[in-house]
């Protein structure tokens, strides 16, 4: 027909496989490097805050204990990642607010590689975060298991007996302390300094 144009729309450019490819892997490796980054600041912020029932952490134990008590149990988890087993040596304790307890964990390496890992942890009711320190947990760092090694850790705390005026908490008995074990990168090694060359070129001729 008269006054209709005979061109083509032009065509949509073409995306190589290639580029999609790439593509797809930087946005998958953004997203694991996310994964191993959040664990430790997301930890990082709770502590500070006590938010989402995180523990606080305390470097000395308090002035006194009162006929407050409490059971505590304890949980744990592993991220399937991992080839760990994870679990506590005792499922409860009973405590007094402002004694100090300490009890173990046991993480065993079921793989044939070594592999590094990092504890996220809360307790539940989550209001009880800021008053449940920790003077001493193996997720203040990563922990490293050679292929089939097993260790005992050790978490050390208490209940701050400043929850005794928590008159919303009035109710509460019973703390879950519950720890998440992830994947971790391994530390990074230091490049070794190369040697400095020897000029031979200036010595004199035999």
């Amino acid at each position: 027909m008269s006054g209709m144009s005979d061109k083509s729309p032009p065509a949509r450019p073409k995306v190589s496989n290639g580029v999609i490819a790439v593509s797809c892997i930087a946005f998958v490796a953004s997203m694991v490097g996310a994964a191993y980054a959040s664990v430790p600041l997301y930890t990082l912020f709770c502590q500070v805050t006590g938010f989402g029932g995180t523990t606080r952490v305390a470097e000395t134990a308090p002035s006194q204990v009162i006929d407050r008590t409490f059971e505590v149990r304890f949980d744990s988890n592993i991220n399937p990642a991992l080839p760990w087993k994870f679990e506590p040596e005792q499922r409860s304790v009973t405590v007094k607010a402002g004694e100090v307890k300490t009890v173990y964990y046991k993480i065993t390496n079921l793989s044939s590689e070594t592999t590094y890992a990092a504890a996220a942890y809360n307790v539940t009711p989550q209001e009880t975060g800021a008053y449940f320190s920790k003077i001493q947990c193996f997720c203040f760092t990563n922990q490293k298991l050679g292929p089939g090694e097993s260790q005992e850790l050790p978490v050390v705390f208490f209940v701050d007996p400043a929850i005794d005026k928590a008159d919303y908490l009035a109710g509460v008995h019973t703390i879950t302390l519950s720890y998440t074990y992830y994947p971790a990168k391994p530390p990074v090694t230091p490049v070794a300094a190369a040697e400095p060359k020897t000029d031979n070129s200036s010595k004199p001729q035999l």
